[in-house]
């Protein structure tokens, strides 16, 4: 007979206590943890390989059989494995209407020489100091419907572990395998392993259904704010212009990545 699964009820559990820390990216960073919300996602990560510290559930959740299926893959993998009633789920994750299924999961911190290597030709995409998780979170979910071989995130940017970058990746935090690292650093390792350099610029002459993205290349977007210096530009092999019919003089950092993945994807016959 299986043993029943443990069951937290008080707020000051110092398991809640922590959980709800994560939060924060000091938490994070000191523990090593980070959030991810609902089955599906927590599956997910699961089959990927990630590990799992700690899964909790919602008690009144915790009979269906995807949940108990759920719950023994977490305890095989090392997973500590609780339930909780609805409203310690609401406080951990801060949404009126809590998942049924939350995990606290291991981070990974690749560098530019650990990234997995990639199918060739190969396609990245690189963020300079992108500071909204939300873009961030939305960026690895695009970069994952197109098949890019990573991402790499240059200079201060954004914690893509934070709970809303998590969140807008849908879980392709998961999949999208990512890097940080000085521009410097980025620089030499593209050169290094032959890879063409194009950047989203409102400096740029050519439209960028009129760049060359089907060799190794990576697309290079700006901060939301400031766009990219003139150095990282003149870093460039090739500055390209998305097109606008006027009004709006800019695009969001999510929408123009996705506009120039799909750019590059279509070049390459959607392989």
């Amino acid at each position: 007979m299986k043993q029943p699964l443990e069951l937290i009820t008080s707020p000051s559990n110092p398991l809640i206590k922590a959980l709800k820390g994560l939060e924060r990216k000091k938490e994070r960073a000191e523990s090593g943890l980070f959030l991810a919300e609902g089955a599906r996602i927590v599956s997910e990560g699961l089959a990927r390989g990630w590990q799992p510290e700690t899964v909790i559930i919602a008690a009144d959740m915790a009979e269906r059989p995807q949940i108990r299926d759920l719950a023994g893959a977490a305890a095989k993998a090392g997973a500590r494995v609780v339930m909780a009633p609805e409203r310690l789920m609401t406080r951990i994750t801060q949404k009126d209407n809590a998942q049924s299924v939350v995990a606290a999961f291991r981070q990974r911190h690749l560098t530019l020489e650990t990234l997995p290597e990639p199918a060739p030709p190969p396609l990245y995409i690189a963020l300079y100091e992108v500071r909204d998780p939300g873009n961030l979170g939305t960026i690895l979910r695009t970069a994952d419907c197109a098949g890019v071989s990573g991402v790499i995130l240059i200079g201060t940017c954004c914690d893509p572990y934070s709970f809303e970058a998590v969140r807008a990746s849908m879980g392709s935090v998961f999949d999208v395998p990512f890097a940080q690292a000085s521009f410097d650093a980025f620089n030499t390792w593209r050169k290094g392993v032959g890879l063409s350099l194009s950047a989203a610029s409102v400096n740029a002459g050519m439209r960028h259904d009129g760049a060359d993205f089907t060799g190794g290349a990576i697309l290079l977007m700006g901060n939301e704010q400031a766009g990219l210096p003139e150095w990282a530009e003149a870093a460039c092999d090739t500055l390209c212009l998305i097109p606008m019919r006027g009004g709006a003089d800019s695009l969001n950092l999510a929408q123009a990545s996705a506009i120039m993945i799909y750019e590059a994807w279509r070049q390459r016959s959607y392989a």
